[in-house]
């Protein structure tokens, strides 16, 4: 079994890895979209939200879907939409209308990815290893973020900008061949017992760990609180940072050409750094809990994204070295949301209540890449290409100041008994 176990995590990893290439591919050639057609740092900022809103769409419902069909399935379908929607940009964007609806589409199909993909490892994975399980996952979206940068911005720097959105959608295609065809259900949950369908809905008890009904549901909504605050921050840092790195190397005296490949590659390498953050502070979540991973890896992160902003124009070396631990840190603690979640809720319920926490924690996605580039245009010349702009400290540090929920709202959890589920004697 743990054979199978292992196979299935490694599959779904390359499979993510694969399939998550085209979310950052837009942020990547950000340059070149701007000159071709026009925009300017509200409209780019616009449509890094836009492409969020797809995903809160979908995601509650294919979470219900995939509760009733089974999650695999659900992965595998919408990886195929992913790759067939991303392929479309190529040859149907022609302003900015269009590219709103055609990063809505790619929104769309990978909402329905995540959260169900994780709900299917849970189903392979008990508790005291599913933290490691989640963190790798998560590790394999982050690089396949960091891939978007490192493949499309040296090929639109070179070819294009469409061959760099196609660099990134053609591997969406080997995933979804993966799911459909490689990965499998566990064996046992093929074919649902008469005893498994009639199990209660809720398998968590209140009693055995001095709870009730209500402070079970506080519970998941504050640690769906401190994810939406975790998402604030994380989203819109890493859908800014190759803007911001192209604006630092062209400050530096690079030309455009240059400072595009480099600020895509600078911006890889920053995604890069979180994945192993995300699986190694999963696995330590596994062992000192939940709740305490997570405070330590959003202090780390917040603090220091506060003052990020303001290293605009100071030696790179410098503004690249703070980056990687921003790299490092925000995306650390994501899986543990995701993990922590699992824990509270019915196995009956898991890819709905992923689905639900998804949604919340996106929905601020939506807001926040679309209030960065908002401050970003205020606090330089309205309607010039945000690559151009040279006062970055205060749109950073909106992102660092909301991300506080996340480590406000764990304190809060730590107060009410479900706290003993997320702990380390619980694993």
């Amino acid at each position: 079994m743990r054979q199978m176990k292992t196979r299935v995590l490694v599959l779904m990893c390359i499979a993510m890895l694969l399939g998550y290439m085209p979310w950052y591919s837009f942020s990547a050639v950000a340059t070149y979209l701007a000159q071709d057609f026009n925009l300017g740092a509200g409209q780019m900022g616009i449509i890094l939200s836009v492409f969020q809103v797809g995903y809160v769409i979908i995601v509650v419902f294919t979470g219900w879907l995939a509760d009733r069909i089974g999650p695999r399935k659900v992965v595998a379908w919408a990886t195929l939409l992913a790759a067939i929607s991303s392929t479309a940009f190529l040859f149907l964007a022609r302003d900015f209308t269009s590219i709103l609806v055609l990063r809505l589409a790619v929104g769309l199909s990978c909402g329905a990815i995540y959260a169900p993909g994780m709900a299917f490892l849970s189903s392979w994975f008990e508790p005291k290893e599913r933290g490691k399980a989640i963190g790798a996952y998560t590790a394999a979206l982050t690089a396949a973020y960091g891939g978007g940068y490192l493949v499309a911005a040296p090929l639109a720097a070179s070819y294009g900008w469409q061959a760099g959105m196609l660099g990134t959608s053609i591997p969406v295609f080997i995933a979804a061949i993966i799911m459909f065809f490689l990965v499998h259900d566990k064996p046992q949950d093929r074919q649902p017992t008469e005893a498994a369908v009639s199990a209660p809905v809720s398998i968590i008890e209140p009693s055995t760990y001095g709870g009730t009904r209500r402070t079970l549901r506080a519970a998941q909504m504050l640690i769906s609180l401190a994810y939406m605050g975790h998402m604030w921050e994380l989203y819109a840092f890493w859908g800014w940072i190759g803007p911001y790195y192209v604006a630092n190397v062209l400050h530096g005296g690079f030309a455009e050409a240059q400072a595009v490949s480099i600020g895509g590659v600078l911006s890889a390498l920053v995604i890069f750094a979180g994945v192993p953050a995300v699986w190694f502070i999963g696995s330590i979540s596994d062992r000192i809990g939940r709740l305490k991973a997570i405070i330590i890896a959003s202090l780390c992160s917040l603090i220091v994204q506060c003052i990020f902003g303001f290293l605009f124009g100071r030696p790179l070396s410098l503004v690249v070295l703070i980056g990687l631990w921003l790299g490092f840190w925000t995306i650390a603690d994501s899986g543990i949301y995701k993990a922590g979640l699992t824990e509270l809720v019915s196995v009956h319920r898991r890819s709905l209540a992923l689905g639900l926490q998804s949604a919340a924690g996106f929905s601020l996605t939506i807001i926040s890449p679309m209030v960065f580039g908002n401050i970003l245009e205020s606090v330089n010349t309205r309607g010039v290409d945000p690559t151009a702009a040279t006062n970055w400290g205060l749109p950073f540090l909106v992102l660092g100041v909301g991300a506080l929920v996340a480590p406000l709202a764990t304190l809060a959890l730590r107060r009410l008994p479900e706290a003993k589920l997320l702990s380390r004697q619980r694993h």
